[in-house]
């Protein structure tokens, strides 16, 4: 380790220079601050990556997947007052409204004397379930008492982000083997919505590194335990710390990984039973989840009917107020829901928040060079991903082995739910659909790598068609977007526009099929 001392002393003191520099207060302050933080984490993912075994891809990954996120947001910090918009989060360098309001809090709840504990009552409610508040507030009054260091929560944002992929890298080489930990562990290092979420103070790559603890512990108890070593450190433990941290942030992404392992241990139950410790453990951390849950949801009492009667009505309420606050803000969208349905609207909002952010958008619709940067590479890094995600479908049930097709569907199916579930939460809002289906960025990119390797394996034409279809969805919306700003060629009607893009999208899948079966009967004649 001492050979590495040789380039993250230099390294750490350089970059905390200099983060230090952008930073107010006590310059000395700030400089020890950061590289502190920094020279600690070089250490910490140095001994992992020797821990994972990834070699020189996984020093790789790591490194662009901290940079990357550091260089993103501090970027961002600096130039959205300058080519941002009129409001308060672009002025103050936040994208994200919930990392502006959370950073404020953190550093009111650091100067205020009040317990660090705090953070899990009702004073302070930007954080709605209070881990993450606590730890970014103990994060300011430890090492920035002195000054308001923005870039500190950022650096922290961005470090925890790159935590997980040795967490990752491991466990998808275990399970499934070094193609699909490769294709994986890339798609979580360098997926462009995740890049932007670790470069703020936002839960998103916090959750998604205690899932990679978690899905170690699993996938180690799932292949290498035995009875006597169920509490050894490298499985269980590894699993119980990433439960809990995901308690503490978010319980809901706590429950629903839970409900993940139960179906993966169910589809690959011929390897093994659980034990009736296992199974009370499991159970205390779900029912200690459901409790957090709903005290979180249920604050201002507002629900009853236990807690299944608080997350049903909280969901049903959140889900009516995003539809209402889509509609409200945009004329075409309730011209819309004038021409259809009542019973329309809900799947348009589910299929308009899976499309979100629209590529075209990004492209055409009037702002800033910065804004148009971040909706492009956002819209792109969708719309390449999502096609990979369908395919998954194809090629788990394209896959001989029982047992991998049980588990590839059950990922897929779980990835895909969720984001079905989290366009209809996010009423179709280009920023909070995306944000809420990152969540699982980690499920879902084990699908798309279990999807690319596949593909790179047999050539299958059906990602290929899928692809083609996209480009018949995005090339008539660049137009319906082009007759939207600029009126270049006639807006043709929005439900013949669907009309189209259905009929030319099974012009694709039928032809393609028949295509298929014209050249399997060559070989026989």
């Amino acid at each position: 380790m001492s050979c590495h001392l040789l380039w993250m002393l230099p390294v750490s003191l350089s970059v905390g220079a200099v983060l230090s520099f952008l930073q107010p207060g006590n310059r000395l302050v700030g400089w020890l601050a950061f590289s502190f933080l920094l020279l600690l984490s070089f250490w910490l993912y140095a001994l992992l990556h020797r821990w994972a075994g990834g070699g020189r891809t996984l020093a790789w990954m790591i490194a662009l997947a901290f940079a990357l996120r550091l260089v993103t947001g501090v970027g961002v910090y600096l130039v959205l007052p300058i080519d941002g918009h009129e409001d308060a989060d672009d002025r103050a360098g936040f994208i994200f409204t919930d990392a502006h309001r959370r950073d404020d809090q953190a550093w009111e709840l650091a100067q205020s004397g009040d317990p660090i504990l705090s953070a899990f009552n009702k004073t302070y409610h930007t954080d709605q379930y209070g881990g993450l508040l606590a730890f970014t507030s103990l994060a300011y009054r430890t090492l920035s008492s002195d000054a308001h260091r923005v870039i500190l929560l950022i650096l922290l944002s961005a470090l925890v982000a790159a935590l997980g992929i040795p967490f990752f890298w491991r466990a998808a080489r275990l399970a499934f083997g070094g193609q699909v930990a490769l294709a994986a562990g890339w798609i979580l290092a360098l997926y462009p919505e995740s890049l932007l979420l670790g470069s703020a103070a936002m839960r998103e790559p916090y959750l998604i590194t205690l899932s990679a603890m978690a899905l170690w512990g699993f996938v180690d108890w799932q292949f290498n335990h035995s009875r006597r070593a169920f509490l050894s450190p490298s499985g269980m433990i590894w699993l119980g710390l990433g439960l809990l941290g995901m308690l503490l942030v978010s319980p809901v992404v706590a429950l629903v990984t839970l409900v993940i392992f139960g179906g993966w241990w169910w589809v690959a139950r011929e390897h093994g039973r659980l034990s009736w410790l296992s199974l009370f453990l499991v159970l205390l951390v779900f029912l200690a989840g459901l409790a957090l849950l709903t005290l979180a949801l249920n604050r201002q009492g507002a629900f009853g009917g236990g807690p299944l009667g608080v997350l049903s009505g909280w969901f049903r309420e959140a889900v009516k107020w995003d539809v209402y606050q889509l509609e409200r803000g945009s004329g075409w969208v309730q011209k819309l829901f004038d021409e259809m349905p009542e019973w329309l609207r809900l799947p348009f909002v589910v299929v308009y928040g899976i499309f979100q952010p629209v590529l075209p958008a990004a492209f055409i619709e009037p702002t800033t060079l910065t804004w148009h940067i971040i909706g492009i590479a956002r819209s792109l890094g969708w719309y390449l991903f999502w096609p990979l995600l369908l395919y998954a479908f194809i090629a788990a049930w394209k896959n001989e082995d029982r047992r991998e097709r049980r588990l590839w569907s059950w990922i897929t199916v779980i990835s895909w739910l969720w984001i079905i579930l989290t366009a209809l939460r996010g009423g179709g809002d280009q920023w909070d659909n995306p944000r809420y289906r990152a969540i699982l960025l980690l499920w879902q990119a084990l699908a798309a790598g279990y999807a690319l390797t596949r593909f790179r394996l047999r050539s299958d034409s059906w990602l290929v068609r899928i692809f083609l279809i996209e480009g018949i969805f995005l090339a008539f919306f660049t137009q319906w977007y082009l007759s939207r700003y600029f009126l270049i060629g006639g807006q043709i009607p929005f439900g013949w526009m669907v009309g189209l893009i259905i009929g030319c999208s099974l012009i694709v899948l039928v032809g393609g099929e028949v295509w298929d079966r014209h050249q399997r009967r060559k070989p026989a004649a």
